[in-house]
């Protein structure tokens, strides 16, 4: 991954702090940095979702410091931005299905952190704070493609909470001068996302199964769509945020492929790279998810120069392949 960089100036002299960072985008925006060369490189991550093996490798050069600690605690935000002049805040807590099960929990995390990590971003003087925003902002409009200025009323807490992020940064943007970018990021794979535990999202739940013999579920008929985004283009636009010119600032953009399949036809996708006829089953659909979705994605293209580069059956297998690796190597190691 990252065969070209995203960016055309020098990143040596710049500052980058990574909420999240030991998770899924978290970590490989710390791969993205680290390959390019930034001044610092710093990761806030409580371990709760993430995990210290993501980000193990990088830990070993001193221009990366790794800070265990909670966006729900503001002191701790405070000291994490500290000399920063990007923020790339990815940590939150995910899941339709789990704020369902605990709206509280959810609410603190992306709320209340988001919060304190605004409020210690603007009296720190960080220069930009980029967000990772959600497409469940969208809620249960039925316009398709999704275009920014138009959403519907929420359909989960967790998608409360993202869009209450966005009204947030807008605030601090107005209220404070704090420069802010939300991501809506639409379905994000790829490699280091975890298939484990009861809230882990499809692609490695489905590649799970397959390596491991085992037939998945499909939540309802599976003839739902999604824009699923591989993770190369989810750091593309990161970085792309973090550096843009300031016209580019104080805005919301899609962050998707601007294409949609439906999930039997990624299960097929999956079957295929794997050679086999295993069969999915089909249970009951799961409260607050949207039947279909797709983003618009031309006003990233235009003024952060988006150019989401994999596609999904590419992004697909390259995930599957990734994930066969890393499943041959622990077989070798047991």
């Amino acid at each position: 991954m990252f065969d070209n960089p995203f960016h055309q100036q020098e990143l040596r002299p710049h500052h980058f702090l990574i909420t999240g960072g030991a998770g899924f985008v978290g970590a490989n925006l710390v791969a993205y940095l680290v390959k390019y060369g930034a001044g610092k490189v710093r990761i806030l991550d409580n371990l709760s979702t993430g995990f210290i093996h993501n980000i193990q490798p990088f830990l070993e050069t001193d221009r990366v410091e790794f800070i265990e600690g909670d966006i729900r605690d503001l002191p701790t935000c405070q000291a994490a931005c500290q000399d920063i002049h990007f923020v790339l805040h990815q940590a939150a807590l995910g899941s339709v299905p789990r704020s369902i099960d605990n709206p509280i929990a959810t609410n603190e995390a992306n709320i209340t952190g988001f919060l304190n990590m605004l409020v210690a971003a603007k009296d720190n003087q960080v220069k930009r704070f980029v967000y990772a925003a959600s497409s469940s902002t969208y809620g249960d409009s039925q316009r398709l493609p999704k275009v920014e200025e138009e959403i519907g009323k929420p359909l989960s807490p967790y998608a409360l909470t993202k869009y209450v992020n966005e009204l947030y940064a807008d605030v601090f943007h107005r209220t404070y001068g704090l420069d802010c970018i939300g991501l809506r990021y639409f379905n994000i794979y790829g490699p280091k996302q975890s298939p484990a535990g009861a809230y882990a999202a499809v692609i490695p739940l489905f590649i799970k199964a397959i390596l491991e013999g085992e037939a998945p579920y499909i939540n309802g008929d599976g003839e739902q769509t999604r824009d699923f985004t591989f993770v190369e283009n989810a750091v593309q636009a990161n970085i792309k945020a973090a550096l843009a010119p300031q016209k580019a600032a104080n805005q919301i953009y899609n962050v998707a492929c601007g294409e949609r399949i439906s999930i039997n036809q990624l299960f097929q996708y999956l079957k295929n790279f794997a050679g086999t006829s295993l069969e999915a089953i089909h249970r009951t659909p799961r409260k607050g998810d949207v039947r279909n979705s797709l983003a618009d994605i031309t006003k990233a293209q235009k003024l952060l120069n988006y150019q989401p580069n994999i596609k999904i059956e590419q992004g697909l297998e390259m995930t599957f392949q990734w994930f066969k690796k890393t499943y041959e190597q622990i077989d070798q190691t047991n």
